[in-house]
């Protein structure tokens, strides 16, 4: 349980992150709606990324191995432009944003979760 909870907050500083240098991934909202935001978000990228991804990659298989995996790569970032027009307040103002927000979203969180390794 504080493996998914320490992962959680990870996905929000990262959110929280990318959004001071991408200008183009904003959250429209301030103070504790704010945080609730960013909760939302990072909430949506984690059911999103378990249950819709899983399901949509099965199906890709076949074009995903004609292209060697970029088109696994393009699910992905559609999927995270697609959390940017379903959660309130949050949005991605173009497809070229939400690349460059997936790929320093992928990098910080990569980063957080292995300097925060459990010691077990």
């Amino acid at each position: 349980m504080r493996n998914i909870i320490t992962r959680f907050l990870i996905s929000m500083i990262s959110l929280a992150l990318v959004m001071t240098f991408d200008p183009g991934i904003r959250i429209y909202a301030s103070g504790s709606e704010y945080v609730i935001t960013l909760a939302l978000v990072a909430f949506s990228m984690g059911v999103v990324n378990a249950v819709i991804r899983p399901i949509i990659l099965f199906f890709a298989w076949p074009i995903n191995c004609l292209t060697f995996g970029l088109f696994g790569f393009a699910i992905n970032i559609s999927l995270f432009w697609l959390i940017g027009m379903v959660v309130p307040h949050f949005r991605i103002h173009s497809p070229i944003q939400a690349l460059i927000g997936f790929v320093v979203m992928g990098i910080i969180s990569g980063l957080l979760n292995f300097t925060l390794k459990d010691p077990k």
